[in-house]
């Protein structure tokens, strides 16, 4: 434990000092251990700053990603927050220190079986799953306070946005190269919505449909 506990304070240091200031996000990220999402043979690197594969050619994000990500988002206790995209189910993790519940969307059913496996493991049990098209966002439970997707949009993810409630904030890697803008939407009392740009990101491509697997 004491391992954890030095590399994970060294990795909030790192965080900290990149802008990812807000105490309770560091907090719940302390909390997760992410070597539990991370394959085996990257154990060592699990509290390194960087990201990591997993299966179905997909990445665990970042932690300054996923502290960026967090922060932008402003979760408070009682919201209700949808993220697209479960992966490995770390960032869903984090999520769920900060919201009442997390609603999320993952396309490959793999992923996601092991993802709630992971989430079991931590005795996590405010987070609610769909194996789906992320794209479609999850319309029989918004809307949502909050909305995080982590994969990138080609354009702007208009049908997400339709699944906030007034005043929500929406975070979202966009654009269709190897380099997106990673973005903040925060709903304004006329129904628009005020676009910030945060940081160029690299993220996977949020794709249609759910995967074929096998």
């Amino acid at each position: 434990m004491k391992l954890h506990d030095d590399r994970a304070g060294r990795l909030i240091l790192g965080l900290r000092q990149q802008g990812v200031t807000d105490p309770r996000v560091l907090a719940a990220m302390e909390s997760i251990d992410r070597a539990v999402f991370v394959h085996e043979k990257f154990l060592d690197q699990a509290w390194e700053d960087q990201a990591l594969p997993i299966d179905c050619a997909q990445t665990i994000s970042q932690p300054y990603i996923v502290g960026l990500m967090t922060q932008a988002l402003d979760v408070q206790p009682r919201h209700r927050v949808l993220e697209i995209g479960t992966g490995s189910g770390y960032q869903c993790a984090v999520l769920s220190r900060l919201a009442r519940y997390v609603y999320s969307v993952e396309r490959y059913r793999s992923l996601l079986s092991e993802a709630e496996a992971k989430l079991k493991v931590l005795q996590i049990d405010n987070v609610i799953t769909r194996h789906g098209d992320g794209g479609l966002g999850w319309p029989e439970q918004a809307p949502f306070d909050r909305i995080m997707v982590t994969a990138a949009a080609p354009h702007e993810p208009t049908e997400l946005l339709k699944q906030l409630k007034p005043g929500g904030i929406l975070v979202c890697p966009v654009g269709r190269t190897s380099v997106q803008m990673l973005n903040r939407y925060v709903g304004q009392p006329d129904g628009s919505f005020h676009r910030e740009s945060l940081s160029e990101v690299r993220f996977v491509p949020l794709v249609e449909g759910t995967a074929k697997e096998g």
